[in-house]
């Protein structure tokens, strides 16, 4: 029988791998995938224009997109933004562009891009 959570995180890797080549035929230059510090983890990181954009991806088989606000709250928000500024300490190349948090939405064959999904000053209003 197998193992649900490999499974999961089959499913999750090849979401990721949809998603980076989505971003690429957008445009989107990949300079990182599964970024990870002690806080967590970024799954895509990207370079759009003059933009460093963080990417949370999410594969779904079960749930719609109008359920990402629970999958994506408040504290995975901190995640994301801690670990990207763990990414830029050590990538210090990136210090001056903007950033961005965008996230990725995979079901079925439908692929939805949300271009600014969060700021850090929306996760610091919403504490």
């Amino acid at each position: 029988m197998e193992n649900p959570l490999n499974s999961k995180k089959l499913t999750g890797s090849r979401g990721e791998d949809r998603a980076a080549a989505f971003l690429e035929e957008a445009g989107f230059r990949i300079v990182g995938r599964n970024v990870r510090s002690v806080e967590g983890e970024i799954d895509i990181v990207a370079i759009d224009g003059d933009v460093l954009v963080f990417v949370e991806v999410k594969t779904w088989t079960a749930y719609a997109i109008e359920n990402l606000e629970y999958s994506i709250n408040s504290k995975k928000q901190h995640r994301i933004i801690e670990t990207s500024k763990y990414f830029l300490e050590n990538h210090r190349e990136y210090r001056d562009m903007s950033i961005r948090f965008d996230v990725v939405f995979i079901q079925a064959d439908a692929i939805t891009h949300i271009v600014s999904a969060f700021t850090e000053s929306l996760w610091l209003s919403s504490k």
